[in-house]
């Protein structure tokens, strides 16, 4: 069975690895174009790009797929490659450019998206981070036929998975990634055996997983201490949670909830026990933090470098 594979970071390296390890032939790889990065700002190939190159693959980076956008010129040319490949089907896994009804009616058994989520809770941008911040205590993975809709395509199937409470976006990330790399490769022997039953998602129970800003890493300590340990477990590694101690962001990495009070903001202590910080309801423990320029470091060790002490304050700015 020929399959076209559409995705970019790797998350999507993981399952493409997964079907090319199945033996599926993949004559063609969608990923998004190289972008600078680095503090060099060279430009670099996505995850993606880089696990096709290295095993012969065909690799395609189209700005866009609408033909009626702002290239058409390149949308025509990547129909066009997209029709001659004659793939029976394409996975899709966090590719982030939008498939238009032209490009998801080409393949015969359409397009089959793997998403981080179950469905229909967490359709969008960020459904690992949200769910994590949302304090959820599960999550998993749903193989949904792709329709022009957010993630409101018919579900193949969903697999659940548990989320701890010291899980944090990257640590569930990889798991949910070699999930989605064992499912697709079994929903694609099973569609290689026949066809696949899809059920429509239920209207009850969507919520959608906004696309994270860097606007949100600033911890507001007039939240609950809960609130704030699941969003630096949702923020970590991207895009890091801030807390501003004067004109100095510290970069909170690990922390717990204590019961504590005080002034929100307030450091109740700082120890080699980690930096207990009072908050709108309960305080929280930071245990591992890092300067700008700097290392992570666990508490003890950072407070060597960077003093903090008691009756200081963090800013409250959200």
């Amino acid at each position: 069975m020929k399959v076209i594979f559409a995705g970019t970071p790797d998350f999507a390296a993981t399952a493409l690895a997964a079907l090319h390890e199945a033996g599926f032939s993949i004559p063609l790889v969608l990923t998004q174009p190289d972008r600078p990065a680095g503090r060099g700002m060279q430009l670099q190939s996505s995850p993606v790009k880089q696990y096709a190159l290295a095993h012969g693959m065909r690799v395609a980076q189209p700005v866009s797929l609408r033909l009626n956008g702002k290239y058409p010129e390149e949308a025509a040319n990547a129909h066009a490659l997209l029709k001659n490949t004659e793939a029976q089907v394409m996975v899709v896994a966090a590719y982030g450019l939008i498939l238009p009804a032209s490009v998801l009616q080409l393949p015969p058994s359409g397009c089959i998206n793997i998403h981080a989520s179950l469905l229909p809770r967490w359709r969008g941008a960020a459904p690992i981070h949200r769910a994590i911040e949302a304090g959820d205590l599960e999550t998993g993975i749903t193989l949904m036929q792709m329709d022009e809709g957010l993630d409101t395509g018919p579900i193949l199937v969903k697999e659940s998975e548990p989320i701890s409470t010291d899980d944090t976006t990257g640590a569930l990330h990889d798991r949910l990634a070699a999930l989605g790399g064992r499912m697709i490769v079994d929903a694609l022997n099973r569609l290689a055996a026949g066809a696949l039953p899809f059920t429509p998602q239920p209207e009850e129970g969507v919520t959608y997983a906004a696309k994270i800003s860097k606007e949100e890493a600033t911890l507001d300590f007039r939240l609950s201490a809960e609130q704030l340990v699941r969003r630096i477990r949702a923020f970590n590694p991207f895009p890091g949670a801030l807390a501003k101690i004067g004109d100095t962001p510290l970069k909170i990495w690990r922390a717990s909830v204590q019961a504590s009070s005080g002034p929100p903001g307030e450091i109740l202590a700082a120890d080699a026990h980690g930096i207990l910080v009072a908050c709108g309801e309960g305080a929280l423990r930071l245990l591992e933090l890092q300067k700008p320029g700097g290392k992570r470091h666990e508490a003890a060790q950072f407070l060597q470098g960077f003093p903090l002490e008691a009756g200081q304050a963090f800013q409250l700015e959200a």
